[in-house]
């Protein structure tokens, strides 16, 4: 009886995420009937957020009713609506106006408008210092929780800096064990800052509270807690089952040291269940359950995903369950309609994937994208999926994403699509597009993927069609390019030219992906060797052995039986060279993900392509740009002095690694003439 009891109250909670996320029409439309399919998902155009309608009267400053002032933004149905209706009202009034409450309920709905985000960070703080004092440490680690999850994280270092000015750091998130790390999880610790010093009036102050306390009478205490339950039930659901358990079992047992890491249910963020630890920490294999009709792990998996993509990509909506009751929806139609729900929610994890084509880790480097700043919420809010694209292909860079922006819509020229190979095209950091083609060329080349045959009869018989794409490939911008590719690997068979057949689609993508992230990351090291080599000597990081560096991109160098290649970038001294060789120095970038390797496999792989980087740029080469031929005279190869292999770092560091320094000196020992770094 118990164990059906647990699958019973697991089947509801599941139905409770899905009905709750709005994806898929929950009630009849005026005129209309119930959607249930996918063609119900996104289906309410931006253009009409600007017409919808407020309430007569509204906003009423003269009021004190903090609930009405809020009531409108409630009712929205995704962030683009919630985003429009801020543009018709004077928002630092209105935040003004709000309780700290509901002012944290207002910034758990979106981004909100720049001109009234300090405003909210000061309500929030008030309400995290309030609820401390007032409610304990355990229930108000709940809400707390709550304004956490619903904050951008340049919004939560504010938070954190006020704090820790104020030295209620440590008495506040300090005691508070999950909310900490949960804050840890997206990168802000409380130890990077922690409490200024102690001074005499923090002893009045702390005293002054005790105060407060003695003397705070019954009544005022019996209006706390009305408060208290008020806001307890405006919490979303998971926040709710949280605090019922802090309450029931007691802070210590709920927040024991296995519960701290990982939460059991989602977190409402940004006023959508996005669950950033499964974005962080899931294994990525919610789509294969579902096809499997294991349906409740699909939708724990699927769901963080598939909502940041029917939400802030140009979603319907959502909206917290009781407000979905509230509407006359009951949680009915058993699994047949989780079914319905989880596929939904399934397609659109697909077209998202698809879209960004970078499989399980697109959507999750989107969600933190996205999470990072407050003006990348509004970005893609407003922008929908284009927005979601540009965001994810400038990395996060909401000023790069603008201009990338404006070209990618409908109709537009200039800048194509992101994801096509042309949008990788940047001459200001030499990715010509005959750079770009010759970089894919010799990455497929070495790619490690399933390949078909170099056998003519099976390639035309898996031949691709442009109008007839799998179901994984359907809307993705690439598949035009991998049929493109596909055809001249085909021509080259039959002409006798190719060593290797075409890559399967899956492994083409992967590669497409990591591709596109490489290349990425020159741009940016681009950015940072030329604003490096424009500092003084003493202040460089990577330049100082020059005196005048001249940094050049995608130079084409060659070396004997090697062929022509493209170094990343070649640094050649311009200044006096006093009787002594020009020094010349190559880069070479590497975007390879080394986090799960173990010590052996590390040291292998980080030998391996200190070589190669050795072999393609160090030692001699044959400079073939002419405009800098002429700085070498009649020298025909020139001597390099150092060969630098930058790997990215953050997530694709290695993790089970204690000591890295350790393994970059044992590679520069291995390879003489390379120097190696993690940025």
């Amino acid at each position: 009886m118990r164990a059906e009891a647990w699958a019973h109250g697991r089947v509801a909670l599941l139905a409770a995420v899905l009905l709750s996320t709005g994806c898929v029409t929950l009630a009849p439309r005026r005129g209309g009937s119930i959607e249930e399919g996918p063609n119900a998902l996104c289906a309410q155009p931006a253009s009409s957020y600007a017409e919808r309608a407020e309430p007569p009267g509204w906003p009423d400053f003269t009021s004190s009713d903090s609930e009405a002032l809020l009531a409108p933004f409630l009712t929205c149905t995704s962030p683009a609506e919630y985003v429009a209706l801020q543009e018709r009202v004077d928002m630092p009034r209105l935040v003004r106006a709000l309780t700290d409450w509901d002012a944290v309920r207002l910034g758990s709905l979106g981004p909100v408008r720049e001109d009234a985000a300090g405003l909210l960070n000061r309500k929030r703080l008030s309400f995290l210092l309030h609820a401390t004092d007032t409610y304990g440490v355990a229930p108000a680690e709940v809400f707390v929780r709550f304004l956490l999850d619903s904050a951008y994280d340049d919004e939560l270092r504010e938070l954190l800096f006020w704090l820790a000015r104020d030295k209620r750091l440590d008495t506040t998130l300090g005691r508070m064990p999950r909310a900490r790390a949960e804050l840890e999880a997206r990168g802000l610790k409380l130890s990077a800052r922690p409490d200024r010093d102690f001074q005499p009036g923090d002893l009045l102050r702390g005293a002054g509270r005790a105060v407060t306390d003695l003397l705070t009478h019954e009544q005022e205490k019996n209006a706390w807690y009305t408060h208290y339950s008020q806001q307890r039930g405006q919490l979303p659901p998971s926040y709710q089952e949280d605090l019922h358990e802090v309450e029931r079992e007691g802070a210590r047992q709920h927040y024991s040291a296995g519960n701290v890491v990982l939460g059991s249910v989602d977190h409402l963020t940004f006023g959508v269940p996005l669950g950033f630890y499964y974005l962080v920490a899931g294994t990525g294999h919610g789509l294969h359950s579902l096809t499997r009709g294991e349906y409740e792990q699909a939708v724990r998996e699927l769901t963080p995903l598939a909502l940041l993509a029917t939400v802030y990509v140009g979603g319907k909506g959502v909206r917290p369950l009781h407000e979905a009751r509230r509407g006359g929806v009951a949680l009915q139609g058993g699994l047949e309609t989780l079914r319905a729900r989880a596929g939904a929610l399934a397609e659109k994890t697909r077209e998202l994937q698809a879209r960004l084509g970078a499989g399980v880790e697109g959507p999750r480097e989107l969600a933190r994208y996205i999470q990072a700043r407050r003006e990348a919420g509004r970005f893609v809010a407003v922008g929908g999926m284009d927005a979601a694209l540009v965001l994810y292909e400038a990395r996060g860079d909401v000023a790069r994403a603008r201009p990338l922006m404006s070209r990618a819509r409908p109709g537009a020229t200039g800048s194509p699509l992101p994801g096509t190979l042309a949008s990788l095209v940047d001459e200001g950091v030499g990715h010509t597009w005959e750079v770009v083609e010759a970089k894919l060329a010799a990455v497929e080349l070495e790619a490690t993927g399933p390949r078909l045959p170099t056998d003519t009869r099976v390639l035309k018989q898996h031949r691709p069609a442009l109008d007839t794409p799998p179901p994984e490939a359907r809307g993705n911008p690439r598949w035009r390019e991998y049929v493109d590719y596909y055809e001249e690997r085909l021509g080259e068979v039959e002409r006798g030219k190719a060593s290797k057949g075409p890559l399967k689609w899956e492994g083409y993508e992967r590669l497409r992906g990591w591709f596109a992230r490489g290349l990425d990351f020159e741009r940016d090291m681009v950015k940072l060797l030329r604003e490096d080599a424009a500092k003084p000597r003493a202040e460089r990081r990577f330049l100082g052995d020059f005196d005048k560096p001249r940094v050049e991109t995608q130079v084409g160098v060659s070396k004997r039986g090697s062929g022509l290649r493209y170094a990343d970038v070649l640094v050649i001294e311009e200044g006096e060279l006093g009787g002594r060789p020009r020094r010349v120095e190559t880069f070479s970038f590497k975007s390879r993900d080394l986090s799960g390797l173990d010590r052996k496999a590390l040291r292998a792989q980080m030998i391996e392509d200190a070589s190669e980087a050795l072999q393609k740029y160090g030692e001699k080469l044959d400079i073939r740009r002419d405009s800098l031929q002429r700085l070498f005279g009649t020298a025909g190869e020139v001597r390099v002095s150092r060969v630098r292999l930058i790997y990215e770092g953050g997530a694709l560091k290695p993790m089970r690694i204690d000591n890295l320094d350790a393994f970059v000196t044992a590679t520069e020992k291995a390879v003489p003439g390379v120097e190696v770094l993690f940025q």
